[in-house]
């Protein structure tokens, strides 16, 4: 797999150095000759929905870094289709938006698994050619979903378990220092 489209993630290569993408996994949700967009799916953030959104009165609800851009904003993915109305499909049965006020009704009435839903405060976002430029210098891995690992809280293996996924030429690298110099 070599091509850039909704619903691929970006695992990022061991050695990448941008503080904001080191040892990440990134869902593409867009990818257009304008640009592209997606979301940092194993950074738990260090507040909880509930803290960010007063509306929201289930506590200890997880919050992801979705990445650097727009960071006054919330996400979200999910596989609740049924449920969560005007959602965009990025692969088949996982799901980018909808209605979040309706999303919070039903956080409040309990009617809504937790496990089926992530939420992201601010996005990955590059302009046109950037995603396709990094490509080149070989900062990201292209990926398959693994839809339960993408739904995963323990966002220590997602980086991992995704480069294992990938392949014996792949798993080695999940277990590459963070700094070779200290080997």
């Amino acid at each position: 797999m070599d091509t850039l489209a909704p619903g691929i993630l970006l695992i990022a290569d061991p050695f990448l150095k941008d503080p904001n993408f080191a040892r990440t996994v990134v869902l593409l949700c867009e990818h257009q000759e304008e640009g592209s967009f997606g979301f940092v799916v194993n950074r738990q953030f260090e507040q909880k929905l509930d803290e960010l959104i007063p509306a929201v009165l289930t506590p200890n609800i997880p919050v992801f870094f979705g990445g650097p851009v727009q960071m006054d904003t919330i996400h979200f993915i999910h596989q609740l289709p049924e449920l969560i109305e005007g959602g965009f499909e990025v692969f088949p049965g996982i799901y980018w938006g909808g209605d979040f006020a309706a999303v919070v009704e039903l956080i409040n009435a309990g009617a809504i698994d937790l496990q089926k839903i992530k939420f992201f405060i601010g996005y990955s976002g590059w302009s046109s050619g950037q995603l396709e430029g990094e490509l080149t210098e070989k900062s990201w891995i292209i990926s398959n979903i693994n839809p339960p690992l993408l739904f995963s809280e323990n966002e220590q293996e997602i980086w991992k378990q995704s480069l294992q996924d990938k392949g014996n030429n792949f798993a080695m690298m999940a277990n590459f220092p963070i700094d070779p110099s200290l080997n």
